[in-house]
């Protein structure tokens, strides 16, 4: 992983310890979130740890498990760091579903912490 900008090794690091929370124990996500940070979900709008952390943890399923299949990173003008994932998740016994989440970096206090977050589900509804 040397061969990669520092911004690709952050941005890698942070998806697998993400997912990694979120897969085992998604009560536990707040240590990335501060209060200033929003989540949109599926539309809905969230700001702050606390708010964050109850949406996460009241998604309507017991186990769950995503599956990387690219993500892309950039560094942002003001030392930020942008990451895209697209995957595919499965949540207890319902169908293997594709996800896209975007990620918006921050150091702050010589850790990173995420100050947006951004997630769909790939459904393509033509109603």
């Amino acid at each position: 992983m040397g061969d990669k900008p520092i911004w690709e090794q952050i941005g890698s690091s942070f998806v697998q310890h993400y997912y990694q929370v979120f897969d085992t124990d998604r009560t536990q996500l707040g240590a990335i979130y501060i209060d200033a940070s929003c989540l949109t979900w599926e539309g809905q709008q969230f700001q702050g740890k606390a708010a964050i952390v109850e949406k996460l943890s009241s998604l309507p399923f017991q186990k769950i498990q995503h599956s990387i299949t690219a993500q892309d990173h950039q560094p942002t003008p003001d030392s930020c760091i942008l990451s895209m994932v697209v995957g595919q998740l499965k949540a207890d016994e319902d169908p293997i579903m594709g996800f896209h989440q975007i990620f918006l970096l921050k150091n702050i206090n010589d850790a990173w912490v995420c100050t947006n977050d951004m997630f769909r589900l790939a459904l393509h509804n033509f109603g």
